[in-house]
């Protein structure tokens, strides 16, 4: 076999059918994003970015930044090697016990990433737990399809957001044997919101534990920023609430927040904890001191709901389609590869706006999208731009319009 041809086969099929990705060559700017240096081939040497997850900005908050500048000073650059075998920062500690006050719960544990804990929680409860069967949403994202695969464990997979067909589905399994429902509170690519209350009241009624990925709602809903699942006063009903530090808390990092037992064990049992390099010192303080700071101020998080109520009645004003729903992300639906990603790059090269196209594998084909982030550091004069730019390559593309 030619390796090397097999290789290049399958790219130039991927670039056939649009679904090539091209990385943009950014550098952010502590203090004045949304705007970034590009260093693209023709490209602006700057541009406005609309497709960040640093939802509120927090990545350049003075406060955070400060923390990790005193800590960097302090203990240096890494961790040192694993928790288990170099030892558990007490930064480690620290952000471990603010999560866990966070989503109410009595313990929490650090991952290097929101992928890394998924993968690493889920594998190892579906597989340790005894003949333990996992009900998954259809539309769950990668890390906890991964984790729940590599368990080997019995897996049904649920219609999106169907309570009722959740119901059905655990209705079929033995009653005794231990059940694992997983979902998400808000859901990336279409932006719409799990029915919690309802999914834990079936959970309930069958002796199912859960497990609610909530990286795309941390920082950003209820009163201290616990997610959705705090907005609506959830969280106790919850086994396992998963998190992200590296979207709206701005720094890099996953976590779940459960029970001392629970934390334990997967501490304990999880190949993906236990053999990877601790997250280094200074990142665990910047997100400390961003989850204290999102705690207690909810000025971020009005002014990015501003912003993204005022995007959405703008583009709906000039006709561009978007997805509604009730969170923060804006899709932007243009239902073609070719054209999403000349779309993109035609923003890109001749108004300085960043917005990564959204592609299958991502989302189903013919369903592919501009996915638009308004955050509080989107300015006035952004959102004109934005909104001036995507009406003159509609019409120049001839894409359907919707009807107000």
């Amino acid at each position: 076999m030619n390796y090397e041809d097999f290789f290049k086969g399958r790219l130039q099929a991927l670039q056939d059918e649009g679904n090539y990705r091209t990385f943009a060559d950014i550098e952010r700017r502590a203090g004045s994003f949304p705007n970034a240096a590009c260093h693209n081939d023709n490209a602006p040497d700057n541009v406005t970015v609309w497709c960040s997850n640093d939802y509120l900005g927090m990545g350049q908050h003075p406060d955070v930044l400060q923390a990790m500048h005193e800590t960097l000073d302090s203990c240096g650059a890494g961790a040192g090697g694993t928790r288990n075998i170099s030892g558990t920062n007490h930064h480690h500690v620290l952000l471990e016990r603010e999560l866990a006050d966070l989503h109410g719960k009595e313990a929490a544990l650090l991952f290097t990433s929101g992928y890394v804990s998924n993968w690493a929680t889920l594998s190892t409860l579906a597989a340790k737990v005894p003949d333990c069967v996992v009900l998954s949403d259809a539309l769950n994202h990668a890390s906890m399809i991964e984790g729940i695969r590599h368990s080997r464990c019995e897996k049904h997979v649920f219609k999106h957001n169907d309570v009722a067909d959740l119901e059905r589905r655990l209705g079929d399994l033995d009653p005794d044997a231990p059940k694992l429902i997983a979902f998400e509170s808000v859901y990336s690519m279409d932006g719409d919101i799990a029915p919690i209350a309802e999914i834990c009241d079936v959970a309930d009624a069958y002796g199912a534990m859960t497990y609610l990925d909530e990286v795309h709602a941390v920082g950003l809903y209820g009163p201290r920023g616990g997610g959705v699942a705090e907005r609506e006063g959830l969280m106790d009903r919850l086994t396992v609430i998963e998190g992200t530090l590296g979207k709206a808390f701005g720094v890099l990092g996953g976590y779940i927040a459960a029970s001392a037992a629970l934390c334990d064990f997967v501490r304990s049992f999880a190949s993906g904890f236990i053999f990877t390099t601790a997250l280094p010192p200074a990142v665990a303080a910047g997100a400390y001191t961003s989850i204290r700071h999102l705690k207690s101020s909810d000025a971020e998080r009005l002014a990015q709901r501003e912003r993204v109520a005022e995007v959405r009645a703008r583009l709906r004003r000039i006709g561009i389609p978007t997805l509604e729903n009730e969170s923060h992300i804006v899709p932007v639906m243009v239902g073609d590869p070719i054209k999403c990603k000349w779309i993109s790059d035609w923003l890109m090269a001749n108004h300085g706006i960043y917005v990564q196209p959204i592609n299958y594998p991502t989302v189903p084909k013919g369903t592919e999208r501009l996915r638009l982030t308004p955050s509080p550091v989107h300015s006035a004069g952004d959102i004109d731009s934005l909104v001036t730019a995507l009406s003159e390559i509609w019409s120049q593309c001839q894409l359907a319009r919707s009807v107000a």
